[in-house]
């Protein structure tokens, strides 16, 4: 019946905020601002010459200009101090805003598709000119977004984001210049409707990749490389003084920052203070988990984890191995965040 909790000392003051530099987070916001500035300008670009590949791609710099929003407040809010309230602090913030971002995509994309069926049915007169010159300056205000975001910290997941939407977007303002140089010379408009539902697409690729993102982080998922399964091989082969893993859940707080606890048995003889060590040493190494709970489990036990089933009021942890209720071989105390290695 002993167990001891793990020896990783966190308390609710450690830090979870990912490491951002200041001159990242004002590189984002002048990006951001830059984006959002012209998407306005686009939109009214786009309705002044009658083009819908305009209005489209300005739809697309909407997510370029959502991605750029997300990756600020990412770094704002996941520098304030976790409270009594909220133990995380409000890392989930980008997420939530993230889900509102993609179904408000999804509402565009909507509302452009039926606009360029309506199109297709009765073209309209387009201004070739006006949507040339928008267009083009929109292919210049990317690139210059895109330049400034490389010179950042391209390795961070929310400026990885905003780069890759960028470079989306590159291509909605060459759909936008190739429309308004047809029509110019061939006077062709359905090329405009057609080259919108183009955009579309590189717009549901975004929105659809957005929504499935957030609802996965918000339904706890585990990480695509920290798999609980991957996790309890990995540490079963390169953790020598390990017996067994068990109750493996990992999942993010937000995107690029992984949470875990697991229940570890260490070998006869072993030192479960190393073991903890060990395990946390590999959960960083290989799966990048930096905020891990373990609990270590000296008895022999096998109950299954009743998180996410129905158990009738029974949790594994309520009985012994004697049969009695109470806390058995662990105790979820276990998943408090000031582990000092006591042993009980």
């Amino acid at each position: 019946m002993a167990h001891s909790h793990g020896t990783h000392g966190h308390d609710h003051a450690h830090d979870h905020a990912p490491k951002i530099t200041a001159d990242n987070e004002r590189k984002v916001l002048i990006a951001f601002l830059i984006t959002f500035t012209f998407m306005i300008v686009e939109v009214i670009g786009g309705l002044l010459s009658g083009s819908l590949a305009l209005i489209a791609d300005a739809g697309h710099m909407l997510t370029d200009a959502g991605a750029l929003a997300l990756a600020y407040a990412a770094f704002r809010f996941g520098k304030r101090a976790a409270d009594e309230r909220r133990t995380f602090g409000y890392l989930r913030f980008e997420v939530i805003a993230g889900l509102i971002n993609a179904l408000a995509l999804f509402a565009i994309l909507v509302w452009i598709a039926i606009e360029a069926f309506e199109r297709f049915r009765n073209p309209g007169e387009v201004l070739a000119g006006p949507m040339f010159i928008v267009a083009t300056i929109g292919l210049l205000v990317n690139i210059g977004v895109f330049w400034i975001l490389t010179r950042g910290d391209k390795d961070h997941v929310n400026i990885k984001g905003a780069i890759l939407h960028v470079l989306g977007d590159l291509l909605g303002s060459v759909a936008a210049i190739t429309a308004s140089v047809i029509i110019y010379y061939t006077g062709w408009t359905p090329i405009d409707p057609i080259l919108s539902v183009f955009v579309c697409l590189l717009i549901l690729r975004s929105a659809w990749a957005l929504l499935r993102n957030s609802l996965h982080i918000l339904l706890e998922g585990a990480p695509e490389n920290a798999k609980p399964e991957e996790i309890e091989q990995h540490l079963m082969k390169t953790v020598s003084d390990l017996a067994g893993v068990r109750h493996v859940h990992v999942w993010m707080i937000t995107s690029g920052k992984a949470l875990a606890t697991l229940h570890v048995k260490p070998k006869e003889g072993s030192d479960p203070r190393l073991l903890v060590k060990a395990v946390e040493a590999e959960l960083i190494k290989k799966f990048e988990i930096e905020h891990s709970t373990i609990a270590i489990d000296f008895a022999d036990a096998t109950g299954d984890c009743c998180l996410g089933s129905d158990t009738s009021g029974e949790h594994d942890h309520d009985h012994g191995e004697d049969g009695h209720s109470g806390h058995g071989d662990h105790d979820h105390a276990a998943h408090d965040h000031s582990h000092e290695g006591h042993k009980h």
